[in-house]
């Protein structure tokens, strides 16, 4: 199980990803159009559904809660389902030098823009459940299906078959002395794992995240990483006191301001691969998609091949039971090996 996470290729660092000018229109977007919800907010109905994600398990009978994973981190989107929302930053979108490097990572034939999206957070704490991205299947997408249900299906390995091929291209913008960079396992959970350091301006990777773990370094001075207040419902957004500064709110209270020297912008820019044309024409022409009915079908019958007893639930999308089930069967674990943790300098 833990083999099978290696991306297609050795992660690709770039410099320069985007002109001064695109990132000046990304990050104006995101000024002018916050506030942005939690990631966790936007993707999770359960704190289940988190642990279905990331790596490692919980035991029987404890119940998680959002506490154990709220961190600051928040998101938005730039393009979903092949379409630019804002449209002075389509240029980012359908970039041709993108597309260029993914094909070229793949050695494949096609590549089509699927997704843009960005995180922004000021200090947070590094996670120590490294995760795999979203991995979508031929019928099955963020569209149609939870994140939690695309992870455990990866992680089971019963659904090669229709597992779609990604690439992205993450891109960093952050100035601060303290963490703030990127760690990822390469070579699967278990093996050493790199980084890659900040400072980092417009540096990015091309990658195949829904292979390879990964997870953010933790970022900017501890005493600032967890802010007092901090809810599944807070927002952040531009600081409307300072032009260059962030603030983060709860049910309308600002319990953080963030300074620009502490704000970490992350670009997460994706594509569909196609090897050839009839891999691209079975994608269009659906001819071999899957549907929920036969995910659940074949998760039930291997946990009955596996000789274990449960319920079927009624509604499997929802069930936390059959839920922790399945990531107490498929999950893989935590990486073996963690990077240290930045260093700290304090004042004399």
């Amino acid at each position: 199980m833990t083999t099978q996470f290696r991306p297609v290729a050795p992660p690709q660092i770039i410099e320069g990803a985007y002109s001064e000018d695109q990132h000046s229109r990304m990050l104006n977007v995101v000024r002018e159009n916050g506030p942005w919800s939690l990631i966790l907010a936007q993707h999770f109905k359960s704190p289940e559904e988190v642990v279905a994600t990331t790596s490692g398990s919980i035991p029987a009978g404890f119940k998680p809660t959002w506490d154990m994973f709220l961190s600051p981190v928040f998101r938005g989107y730039f393009a979903q389902g092949s379409t630019v929302q804002h449209p002075e930053i389509e240029d980012c979108f359908f970039n041709t030098k993108f597309l260029d490097l993914v094909r070229g990572y793949w050695k494949a034939e096609y590549a089509r823009p699927e997704n843009m999206l960005f995180n922004i957070q000021g200090p947070s704490r590094g996670s120590d459940t490294p995760h795999v991205d979203a991995t979508r299947f031929r019928g099955i997408s963020m569209q149609t299906s939870p994140v939690w249900l695309m992870n455990i299906m990866v992680k089971s390995g019963l659904f090669e078959r229709w597992r779609a091929k990604k690439a992205q291209v993450i891109t960093w913008y952050y100035k601060g002395k303290i963490g703030g960079g990127f760690n990822y396992w390469p070579n699967g959970p278990k093996a050493q794992p790199a980084q890659i350091k900040a400072p980092m301006w417009s540096r990015a990777v091309v990658v195949e995240n829904e292979m390879m773990y990964h997870t953010a370094e933790a970022v900017g001075p501890s005493s600032m990483r967890q802010p007092e207040g901090l809810a599944i419902n807070s927002q952040m957004s531009a600081d409307p006191e300072d032009p260059n500064g962030w603030q983060i709110t709860t049910d309308g209270k600002v319990i953080q301001k963030i300074p620009e020297d502490e704000f970490r912008f992350l670009i997460h820019w994706g594509a569909d691969i196609f090897m050839d044309y009839t891999e691209l024409k079975q994608s269009l022409d659906h001819t071999d998609d899957i549907g929920h009915d036969q995910v659940f079908d074949m998760l039930i019958a291997d946990l009955r091949a596996r000789g274990l007893t449960f319920e079927v639930p009624t509604d499997p999308l929802t069930d936390k039971q059959f839920i922790t089930l399945l990531v107490q069967t498929y999950d893989p674990g935590k990486p073996s090996i963690f990077p240290p943790e930045p260093e700290e300098v304090l004042a004399a």
